[in-house]
């Protein structure tokens, strides 16, 4: 069984709704590139920022 990671050599990035830096999940693994927010509360806040420029 391979060894775990620490949690500090995951790759991150920054949320551009709450600006807050997220880890690599597990779930993420195959779509990495295509995530953008750190969780479905800041992806809906988007579309409603979004709608409201409009």
């Amino acid at each position: 069984m391979a060894r775990m990671r620490k949690k500090e050599d995951l790759p991150t990035k920054t949320c551009p709704v709450c600006a807050r830096p997220f880890a690599w999940r597990r779930k993420w693994a195959r779509d990495w590139e295509q995530v953008i927010y750190c969780s479905a509360r800041c992806r809906s806040m988007a579309k409603c920022a979004s709608a409201k420029k409009i």
